[in-house]
């Protein structure tokens, strides 16, 4: 991943004007912003607040301040690199966050289409995460589950392995190939997706079992 940090619009020697100017536009970029919540907030109204001082007293530093500069930039391109790593792949929006499996109203054959396009596109990312929806809505449109806003691949293949135990294996891995791509930004296989696509296929075909009913 490649970090800049505007250094191309910094002269070689900078002055003091130039730098703090390179700094603020840098923390200005709006994928800044995308690494809220509250507490990126802070820390940029703090680097804001402090910018001023610190290149001021980095200016004491060395001749002509180039040495003190030179070292407030590299703490501000340390900051840069964390925040964009926060904002890679693992980071999801609020929204996302909340709605890992998908929009409920949204149907399982939509997500199967959306897998199928991802799949010829070989984006097998998104082809696991389109039709691991596509099992979760397939599920609640048949009432195995009710529907459930928030809840996570884990705990869907928990419940629906009590109506389906013929399935429960099968769930278990397709929740946990779910969460490795998902959340945990290992590499999508195609092996992967098959596993995921066959449990998708065997809930679709699979009798659900009566309340009560031994397994």
């Amino acid at each position: 991943m490649s970090v800049t940090l505007g250094l191309a619009a910094v002269p070689v020697e900078p002055g003091r004007d130039e730098a703090r100017d390179a700094a603020k536009d840098e923390l200005s970029d709006p994928i800044y912003r995308a690494a809220e919540p509250s507490w990126f907030e802070r820390l940029i109204s703090w680097l804001n607040d402090r910018l001023n001082e610190l290149f001021e007293a980095a200016s004491q530093l060395g001749p002509g301040g180039v040495t003190g500069l030179l070292v407030v930039l590299g703490v501000l391109l340390i900051v840069a690199v964390a925040i964009r790593l926060r904002t890679g792949k693992l980071a999801t929006s609020p929204h996302a966050r909340h709605t890992p499996l998908g929009d409920a109203t949204v149907p399982a054959s939509t997500h199967r289409e959306e897998a199928a396009a991802a799949l010829a596109a070989a984006d097998l990312h998104g082809a696991v995460v389109a039709r691991f929806r596509a099992l979760a809505r397939e599920l609640e449109q048949r009432g195995v589950l009710d529907v459930q806003t928030g809840r996570t691949a884990d705990e869907l293949a928990a419940q629906a392995a009590d109506a389906l135990p013929d399935c429960a294996d099968a769930l278990r891995a397709a929740a946990r190939i779910f969460d490795d791509v998902y959340y945990g930004g290992k590499p999508a296989t195609a092996d992967a997706y098959g596993v995921v696509a066959e449990t998708d296929d065997a809930v679709r075909t699979g009798r659900p079992a009566l309340a009560g009913t031994a397994s």
